[in-house]
């Protein structure tokens, strides 16, 4: 059955302020709504008007309907009232309304602060409590972490092969090509200069001394990690960053399935799979650039190379750049996880954390590698 249009004079907004024993009321009747604006501002400002500076309780139980217009006015209205004014009457939908146009003042503009002698000694404080309480959420999520890989031993059906094998494919397979070729260039390099220094003592073949120790022990996990970092951590970060943006980390937890076991504890084993074998395929890349660059420019035949690098080095010098390996691919997982985790609901936000993450990642590396450099040879190893 139609029903009949509803004119734009029916039942206009009106407000009615009269005393009662706690002091004033604002009774509203009529329909607060966009078809009936300049009624609505009229009402408002008569409200305004009767208060005369005093608070009031402004009665909503006998509106007959209210929307996004004239709720916003009636929160305006409010804000402009002394401290103490109140709804009273309002039905559950009204309040859900006026929360959600509730008027916000602009914050006023931060006076701008004088330099202070101590500013910088406070900044570095501040600093301090900053790398303090993010180290302490690593702690906290490398012990979930931890916790999650517990969980999935206790239930291995649980275990997510696939997205482990994808996961190894996309950091090991995909960024093997890449990192050997970065490998190879740098070994080449240092290797040029390593001997364009040595010529000038006559022992430009110690030059295979120097490029076989500094690769397998330094050079062939230090850029692994920092290639592994830059592309493989941030990869993480902006992939788990994009899920809690589409808030589907939130549903994984609605669905009652853990985000720590599905999306962190495959990445983190497949980093700690895949780092010592790029770190490997660094180091022979390294030494296969420094022998060629050691044949064309120090007149070292490959036979000679291979010979004097098998007197120079030993087992533990490969072992000492595989050790590292899981211990950066951990610290790099954790980082870009917790990272990934802090995005919030803006593009900005993404590419912030993404962008910490790796600077944070390749600075823990060459911290990690600094503390393993001196362990081992405290331990003569």
């Amino acid at each position: 059955m139609p029903t009949e249009p509803i004119t734009r004079g029916a039942d206009p907004a009106h407000a009615a302020v009269e005393r009662v024993r706690d002091g004033l009321a604002a009774r509203l009747t009529g329909r607060w709504t966009a078809d009936q604006a300049p009624a609505v501002e009229g009402a408002a400002a008569a409200m305004l008007a009767g208060a005369a500076g005093a608070p009031l309780v402004i009665d909503l139980s006998s509106l007959s309907r209210l929307d996004t217009l004239g709720a916003w006015v009636l929160e305006r209205t409010r804000a402009a009232l002394p401290a103490g004014t109140a709804y009273a009457g309002a039905s559950p939908e009204h309040l859900i309304l006026l929360r959600e146009v509730a008027y916000r003042e602009a914050a006023p503009a931060a006076r701008a602060r004088r330099f202070h002698p101590l500013d910088p000694v406070a900044n570095l404080g501040s600093g301090v409590r900053s790398l303090g309480h993010q180290g302490l959420a690593g702690l906290a999520f490398l012990g979930e972490v931890v916790a999650g890989c517990l969980r999935v031993l206790a239930r291995p059906r649980s275990f997510r092969g696939p997205a482990l094998v994808n996961q190894i494919e996309q950091i090991a397979l995909r960024g093997a090509p890449i990192i050997m070729l970065i490998a190879f260039l740098v070994g080449c390099i240092v290797t040029q200069q390593g001997i364009i220094q040595l010529q000038r003592f006559g022992a430009q073949s110690y030059v295979v001394n120097m490029i076989g120790i500094l690769a397998l022990r330094e050079l062939g996990v230090l850029l692994t990690s920092i290639m592994v970092a830059g592309r493989s951590g941030s990869a993480f970060t902006a992939e788990i960053g994009s899920m809690r943006m589409r808030e589907e980390v939130d549903a994984l937890r609605v669905m009652g399935l853990d985000p720590i076991e599905i999306l962190i504890v495959p990445r983190i084993i497949a980093l700690m799979l895949a780092l010592p074998l790029l770190a490997f395929l660094a180091d022979l890349a390294a030494l296969a650039g420094g022998a060629l660059t050691s044949w064309l420019y120090g007149g070292l035949s490959l036979e000679a190379f291979a010979f004097r690098l098998q007197n120079a080095i030993g087992l533990r010098h490969v072992l000492i750049g595989l050790i590292k390996a899981p211990f950066m691919a951990l610290i790099i997982g954790i980082i870009a996880s917790v990272e990934g985790f802090l995005v919030e609901g803006s593009a900005e936000s993404l590419g912030r954390h993404v962008t910490a993450s790796v600077v944070k990642s390749i600075f823990m590396v060459i911290v990690l590698d600094g503390l393993f450099a001196v362990f081992f040879a405290a331990i003569d190893f």
